[in-house]
């Protein structure tokens, strides 16, 4: 019983104790700091070592402009503890009273610690951080390195020289510590890589450019070539990229799937041309079947996105003559949707399209090839206006990839299928969600159709505009062209100056791109700037209409004020980084 008792108290205590530590932090945080003084007093008293409570009451003192209080506080602490960041405190509190000449004496008093002990670097450097002392932090690390040179704070110290603005001595650092620790060289190119797109001082790709060129030249070592292939690739500069990758693969030649991905990031950016050349060397260097395959899918599948009427014939007897090539199996699962979505979609044979599907899913598929599968032969029955049957496929992918961003894509499939089928309070339940999703394709889509159906719902509750849309995009996915133009042409003169009309707009305008009529889809987006410069779809169309002039009508003068619009008015628009590359291109700066 006495036992039992006991356990009882200690809990009931422990509870206590934590629900005054939350009300503490919770009127330190609503900046009552008078209460939470009391509150963190308390605290400090039952537990005199706790490092937390210690910190938060010299913060109140501080807040209340009680300094004295403060001082003689953390001078305490230093006669108990004797630890050296408790100097940095010390100083901190003296700067805050504006005596600069005593908090330096402090700081000064912090760094000869460590050159008496290293070991109080960790304390002493993370306490000047804090306080943002960043060239006293850095001092700090250079000391103890300087002293005991098995530490290692090159990361810490490139972090520091960055706050600083000394780009090259940040680089420096980095580059030093991925190079000694690989391991390390991801988180450290996620580092520079924001620098690389939020950096405002034009020389900073630059002078990480020359860096790594000087490392390349002077240390032969595989590992650069491999760096400045991933620092091409982030500029987008897939050709220099690739002149890296077949240096890396002739003295490494045991895989090619560096250089297929590659040519994948190249498709996704639209650089064919320079997709084409990347994928010929992966043909003319390798026999691995996968990577053939994978190699064969991406080219078929450039030639289809480019493709006219025309070329369907010659299209569907290469696909054929391929799928002969290296026979139907799960290997050439790739080859076998491309096939199917091809003669459903272009060719207008959905039941062709169809057989194909079920001839592929009687193979051993793994899982995630299965949802391949039958995401594909949902989207066939979905083109055929074979809403639940559509419908049904896309939630078994949901169901058997649960999380996944397959399950995702099926997810956001089959919002666009109750959309099309103008269900739009369910549609938009689901776009809502899809907004959170992993993927930034899928949740900027989703992100696209939620702003689309809830702005037409407020401004049309009737939702006859949206409804009329909703059929054109329909057409747009059956491949139906002519058809969704002459739809869209009816929505712009039906609901003239309506919500619907900028989105109209930006619709004819991809249209008209697609078949090449650049001047009629430059017409589109001109109406979006003249009349709805204010609307949402204004950067997409400052945008698109910089891209057909720059590298359709290769008219760069007339791109450059328009991307220069991005640039200035429209810096939250995903666009933003691209089109302020693409004006400095244009400008002719050399430092980009």
């Amino acid at each position: 019983m006495k036992h039992l008792i006991l356990h009882i108290f200690l809990f009931f205590s422990l509870v206590c104790f934590s629900q005054n530590e939350q009300l503490a932090q919770y009127y330190f945080e609503k900046g009552d700091f008078e209460k939470a003084k009391i509150s963190f007093e308390e605290l400090l008293k039952n537990q005199p070592s706790n490092f937390l409570y210690f910190q938060r009451t010299i913060d109140c003192y501080q807040q209340l402009q009680l300094f004295d209080l403060a001082d003689k506080s953390i001078r305490e602490r230093l006669n108990q503890y004797k630890q050296g960041y408790l100097l940095v405190e010390l100083g901190y509190n003296y700067q805050l009273q504006k005596d600069e000449a005593s908090a330096k004496k402090n700081y000064d008093e912090a760094i000869e610690r460590i050159k008496k002990n290293p070991n109080e670097v960790y304390g002493i450097a993370n306490a000047f951080e804090k306080k943002v002392l960043l060239e006293y932090a850095l001092k700090s690390y250079q000391i103890a390195t300087q002293i005991e040179p098995k530490y290692n704070f090159r990361f810490q110290m490139a972090l520091l020289y960055g706050q600083l603005g000394n780009s090259e001595m940040m680089i420096s650092n980095f580059l030093d510590e991925g190079y000694a620790n690989p391991l390390n060289s991801i988180q450290i190119q996620n580092q520079l890589a924001r620098y690389m797109a939020d950096e405002g001082n034009d020389t900073f790709n630059e002078t990480l450019r020359k860096a790594l060129i000087i490392r390349a030249q002077k240390d032969q070592d595989v590992y650069w070539n491999q760096y400045l292939s991933w620092y091409y690739v982030q500029q987008k500069e897939f050709a220099k990229a690739f002149i890296q990758e077949k240096a890396i693969y002739k003295r490494n030649p045991e895989s090619l799937s560096s250089i297929v991905n590659l040519a994948q990031l190249a498709i996704e950016e639209d650089d064919a041309e320079n997709a084409k050349e990347i994928l010929g060397f992966v043909l003319e260097n390798t026999k691995n079947l996968e990577l053939l395959i994978q190699a064969n899918s991406y080219l078929i599948q450039m030639k289809i996105d480019n493709s006219n009427e025309k070329d369907f014939a010659a299209i569907n007897t290469e696909l054929t003559g391929l799928l002969k090539e290296y026979e139907i199996n799960p290997f050439t699962l790739s080859l076998q949707l491309i096939q199917a979505h091809f003669v459903a979609f272009n060719l207008r044979k959905p039941e062709e399209g169809k057989a194909i599907i079920k001839n592929t899913m009687g193979l051993q598929l793994n899982p995630y090839e299965e949802a391949q599968a039958k995401m594909e032969l949902a989207d066939i029955l979905l083109y055929e206006e074979k809403f639940n049957q559509a419908m049904l496929y896309y939630s078994q992918i949901q169901e058997n990839l649960k999380n996944d961003v397959v399950a995702h894509e099926a997810s956001l499939k089959a919002a666009k299928t109750s959309y099309f089928q103008g269900d739009f309070v369910w549609a938009l339940k689901q776009f809502k969600e899809l907004k959170a999703a992993n993927s930034e394709l899928i949740a900027n889509d989703a992100m696209e159709y939620f702003l689309l159906i809830n702005d037409n719902t407020v401004a049309d509750s009737t939702q006859t505009a949206l409804k009329q849309f909703a059929k054109g995009d329909y057409l747009i996915y059956q491949n139906r062209n002519q058809e969704a133009i002459a739809k869209f042409q009816f929505i712009l003169k039906s609901f003239k100056g309506q919500e619907i009309e900028a989105v109209t707009q930006l619709r004819l305008g991809k249209i008209y791109e697609k078949q090449g009529e650049y001047n009629l889809a430059l017409s589109q987006y001109q109406n979006i700037i003249d009349h709805h410069a204010d609307g949402i779809y204004i950067d997409e169309a400052l945008y698109f209409s910089a891209e057909i002039e720059n590298n359709k009508l290769k008219e760069p003068e007339k791109a450059k004020p328009l991307y220069e619009k991005i640039i200035f008015n429209h810096q939250d628009s995903i666009y933003f980084v691209d089109a302020r590359k693409k004006y400095r291109q244009l400008r002719g700066d050399t430092n980009l």
